[in-house]
């Protein structure tokens, strides 16, 4: 595509200001002249040749483009006739180069930067409309139909638009109203519009209607107009322009959309925290401070900022932008709340919402699919744990005993007033283990079986793991299963302080159960602490006092014990319903030890929800056997109903297709 500028206008009109230079080249503010900003936005939009007409003080003109230095090539192509003849006439002279699809303006005319990108991402030719500007008593009006320019002059009104000559036109449209001109100046016709010409040919010649409504896109004929042009164009380039960003992947889609929005503008750039992300999708790869560095490095960018929810409604607030940007796949789904909201405050104040088409290109889903191999891997997933908790205070993990129930904790999402909720992590039970392998729950299945269903899980998801370890076992062979461990990805062991044949802590005190000596679960955790290899790896340290009634003092005792011996956390237990000893022992460990992270496992006390613990100071959440223990009476129901009714006719209703569980397991790519 080529640009024709035509500057071979006399500029009469203008005064004193084109005494001595062509009319293209007077100032609209303290660095731009007409011309360069016309060449600049051509430049920036990918324009690299630029047929331009000259005529009154053509040296001075083209002395003044060679000292502009863009990086586009100029042809110039003057006009003797410039003062006898009107533009039809440029064109003609200049018709030898003009073989392309072509972008035609006349050198008065100042747009924005975003007119003139969406003019030329038109689909098909297009001139520039505005359904809003008043109709200009001496300028140009269109004729449009059905979305089709029919007419253009100065002397319609009636069912007209006001217009101006800004067009993109395709080479076969062109060559139509060229071929026409042509034709005019040959029989000597150049004293008249171009837009003559065209009009004779508009139904062979499709030009559509491009309507920027209120956006700059003006001519200037008077120092009136240029007083209008530049305070309108102060205010274009002062505006504030929103767009708020997740990614941590910046890619070429990104910076397409970003110096789209900065041309509305002065964007500020919105990122949203880890906390927030993590929140409704993966937890980012690159932490916050980082994330909102890349966008501080990025030209065009005017300022960046913290958004720390999902609601836009305190940055508007604040910020009060003339536009917000965002892609337009939030018109539908649990995203859909957050741009009612946005919309409505935008109209509260005149703001404007702008939404560009989501790019769906595949190059774009890949990268995601490698972001989402990568936090599989075990270096990337053992560290987001401590990375979650810094950033949320509170997580929450669900049970998972195979790659099935790892998948649906992986994947399960619940949209919730314009949130998403999901697990943070995944819970590898010693109890759902063993009962998944028919084994009673004492340490009968080994290190290596569990092993095993932590590489099931970690091959087909990419949330943290924490890792029910039971007693520990010996401390010699501890050393050995917190380096296995950490090897596997998992970011927590949880010990209990309990010796022995290990017997569920749901029997309490209905069987005998030994409690470790505080001097040698220190001993163990001190050398698993050692034994680590990574900073990130963490043990916490289970406390069974409250469940063998000990007591509290003896639980408080035991759990800051542990934290000096280097636990990293601290999991109180009880088999009572109600929390109350619990948020006993919460606040009474808080009293003292503000930093060291409290595990609950709240399968008894289940009626607190986890705001509330959050709130008390609990920092993780478990739900330790949910899935196991929904999954038994189904299947039992389901082998019961086919013996009762000789068939599977009645089973089947209770069923989910194999289909839709087969989607659920991901396919290699």
């Amino acid at each position: 595509m080529k640009a024709l500028i035509l500057n071979s206008g006399l500029g009469h009109r203008m005064g004193v200001l084109t005494s001595e230079q062509p009319k293209c080249m007077t100032e609209i503010s303290a660095r731009e002249t007409i011309l360069s900003r016309q060449l600049r936005l051509l430049a920036e939009a990918g324009i690299q040749n630029v047929i331009m007409t000259t005529g009154y003080y053509d040296s001075i003109l083209v002395n003044y483009c060679r000292e502009l230095d863009y990086p586009l090539n100029i042809t110039f192509v003057n006009n003797p006739l410039y003062a006898e003849t009107n533009y039809i006439y440029s064109i003609y002279c200049a018709r030898e180069y003009l073989d392309d699809d072509i972008v035609l303006m006349h050198g008065d005319v100042v747009f924005e930067a975003s007119v003139l990108d969406d003019i030329l991402a038109f689909e098909g030719s297009c001139m520039k409309v505005s359904s809003t500007t008043p109709l200009p008593d001496k300028d140009f009006k269109a004729i449009v139909k059905n979305g089709i320019v029919k007419a253009v002059g100065v002397e319609y009104f009636d069912s007209a638009m006001e217009a101006q000559a800004l067009y993109k036109l395709n080479k076969s449209d062109w060559k139509i109203w060229l071929e026409k001109i042509t034709e005019y100046c040959d029989e000597g016709n150049t004293g008249v519009y171009a837009e003559n010409a065209l009009n004779e040919v508009t139904d062979s010649c499709v030009i559509r209607a491009y309507d920027v409504r209120e956006r700059l896109c003006a001519e200037i004929d008077t120092p009136e107009d240029l007083a209008v042009v530049k305070a309108n164009l102060s205010e274009v380039e002062n505006r504030i322009v929103y767009m708020c960003f997740s990614t941590d992947i910046l890619h070429s889609g990104h910076i397409a959309i970003i110096k789209r929005a900065s041309k509305l503008g002065k964007l500020v750039v919105g990122v949203l925290t880890d906390e927030v992300i993590a929140s409704y999708k993966r937890f980012p790869l690159i932490p916050f401070e980082e994330r909102k560095s890349l966008f501080e490095n990025i030209n065009c960018v005017d300022r960046v900022i913290e958004q720390d929810t999902l609601s836009y409604l305190k940055v508007l607030n604040e910020l009060r932008p003339d536009y917000v940007v965002h892609g337009d796949d939030w018109q539908s789904g649990f995203q859909k709340p957050i741009r009612d909201e946005v919309v409505s405050v935008l109209a509260s104040y005149g703001g404007k919402l702008v939404e560009y088409p989501y790019n769906t290109d595949d190059k774009y889903k890949d990268i995601e699919s490698r972001t989402k191999a990568e936090l599989a891997m075990p270096d990337i997933r053992r560290g987001r744990l401590r990375r979650m908790l810094e950033t949320k205070g509170l997580i929450t993990a669900m049970e998972a005993h195979d790659g099935l129930t790892g998948l649906i904790v992986e994947n399960t999402v619940v949209y919730q007033h314009g949130e998403a909720r999901q697990y943070d992590a995944t819970w590898v039970s010693s109890l759902c283990d063993s009962t998944a392998k028919g084994k009673p729950d004492i340490e009968l299945v080994d290190m290596t079986s569990r092993f095993r269903t932590i590489e099931d899980i970690t091959e087909v998801t990419t949330k943290p793991i924490i890792f029910d370890g039971d007693t520990g076992g010996k401390t010699e062979h501890f050393i050995y299963t917190v380096r296995s461990l950490e090897r596997l990805g998992v970011s927590m062991v949880i010990i209990e302080d309990k010796t022995g044949l290990k017997k569920n802590s749901l029997f309490g005190t209905e069987v005998k159960q030994t409690q470790e000596s505080i001097e040698n679960f220190c001993e163990k955790i001190r050398a698993g602490k050692n034994a680590q290899r990574t900073k990130e790896f963490m043990i916490c340290a289970r406390i069974e006092s409250l469940i063998l009634e000990r007591g509290m003092d003896d639980a408080l005792q035991r759990a800051f014990s542990f934290v000096g011996a280097g636990a990293d956390a601290i999991m109180i237990h009880s088999r009572k319903k109600d929390p109350g000893e619990i948020f006993e022992f919460i606040e009474k460990f808080r009293e003292k030890d503000r930093s060291t992270y409290i595990v609950l496992v709240p399968t008894s006390f289940n009626s607190i929800k986890e705001e509330e613990w959050k709130e008390r100071g609990a920092n993780i959440v478990i739900y330790a056997n949910q899935l196991m223990r929904a999954t038994v009476p189904a299947i039992q129901e389901a082998a019961k109903t086919i013996l009762e009714c000789h068939r599977a006719e009645e089973c089947d209703r209770m069923l989910m297709p194999f289909e839709e569980i087969i989607r659920l397991i991901p396919a290699e790519e």
